[in-house]
């Protein structure tokens, strides 16, 4: 059985990442990347990645994968925004 603490933290990864679900699913269906920052979204992969390199430190599975899966959704974002700078000029 999971140590209570484990559970409480995968629940809470799971609510503040798939919190991004929502606008990563909004970019697919539309293909319109004009109402994301770059700069939000540039900080908020870095701090996925400092997380990330925190939980493998810490060997924390909830925090891996809170941030693994949130890394996979802001990468996705992040690359459609800067396909749509290149390819419009505009930020």
């Amino acid at each position: 059985m999971l140590d209570p603490v484990v559970i409480l933290g995968l629940m809470a990864g799971c609510c503040s990442t798939f919190a991004l679900a929502p606008q990563a699913i909004r970019v697919w269906r539309t293909q319109q990347v004009e109402q994301l920052s770059v700069g939000m979204l540039w900080l908020m992969i870095s701090g996925c990645i400092l997380w990330l390199a925190y939980g493998i430190i810490r060997m924390d599975v909830s925090i891996i994968w809170a941030n693994g899966v949130a890394f996979l959704f802001i990468t996705y974002m992040l690359t459609k925004k800067v396909r749509d700078i290149r390819a419009t000029g505009r930020r």
